[in-house]
């Protein structure tokens, strides 16, 4: 159905040009069903609802810098891991986020750590919460970075005011004087104001050994271990059951056993 150039213009200035997306085939549909006006009305405006929705949460994703866009619909509960399954469940019901409690998945190389870790990120998104995903690597050589032209404030400031951060793959590498006291700062910081994923190969009883002040390690680590829940996993590597190579495998055996 063609719209009139009079209602297109009207739709523009009050900022609802994106009803104009669907507007055409709701007409039709309308007509064809019986609406009644106001029913039409509700219908349109709802339509706008949604696409805003959408628009949002495709921002807020975009932002967050998920690397791959992992859900808990796409996570294989079936793969040959062990954890605490009703526990992430929980987690997914997300009122560790209004408690501002943190998260930690630790386990070695491949067992999902990250997908569940991104997947809770992914299910803050939806409520309207800003997230941050970053590698601790990455986090700690823009730190560094960001002294050289003198944005660690801002950047600092970033890190600590988002609903959730995540930082993946902590703890690859011991942590120079100056990573410590970043660390320690942005732990304290966050401290019962906001919530933070962490995931790491090594277990926090270990984290104490990366950082080169003693002191400033248990302080830290004291203050975000206790506010933590913890999910130790342990099992077959997740991450190869998911790739190219693994889907090959499964056309194969199923052809054979066909």
């Amino acid at each position: 159905m063609e719209i009139k150039p009079s209602l297109k213009s009207t739709l523009k200035r009050l900022r609802l040009s994106g009803l104009l997306i669907t507007l055409g085939d709701r007409v039709v549909w309308a007509k064809k069903n019986g609406l009644d006006p106001q029913d039409f009305l509700e219908l349109v405006l709802q339509d706008e609802i949604d696409r805003r929705e959408q628009s949002g949460l495709n921002q807020r994703l975009g932002r967050a810098g998920f690397e791959e866009e992992q859900t808990l619909e796409g996570f294989d509960w079936d793969a040959k891991i062990t954890f605490d399954r009703q526990l992430v469940r929980d987690l997914f019901g997300l009122s560790f986020l209004e408690r501002r409690e943190n998260v930690v998945f630790t386990g070695p190389v491949g067992v999902g750590k990250t997908f569940l870790a991104a997947a809770l990120g992914h299910s803050v998104c939806r409520t309207r919460k800003n997230v941050l995903f970053i590698r601790g690597e990455v986090m700690l050589r823009q730190l560094r970075q960001s002294r050289g032209d003198n944005s660690t404030e801002r950047l600092m400031r970033r890190l600590i005011a988002v609903d959730l951060l995540i930082i993946d793959d902590f703890g690859l590498r011991r942590l120079t004087p100056e990573q410590s006291s970043d660390v320690y700062e942005l732990i304290v910081e966050r401290h019962r104001k906001a919530s933070t994923i962490v995931t790491s190969n090594r277990d926090i009883d270990e984290w104490i050994s990366l950082f080169d002040d003693p002191l400033l390690a248990q302080s830290a680590i004291d203050r975000f271990a206790n506010n933590a829940h913890q999910i130790s996993m342990e099992g077959e590597s997740y991450r190869e059951k998911q790739g190219p190579g693994a889907r090959r495998r499964q056309k194969k055996n199923s052809r054979k056993t066909d």
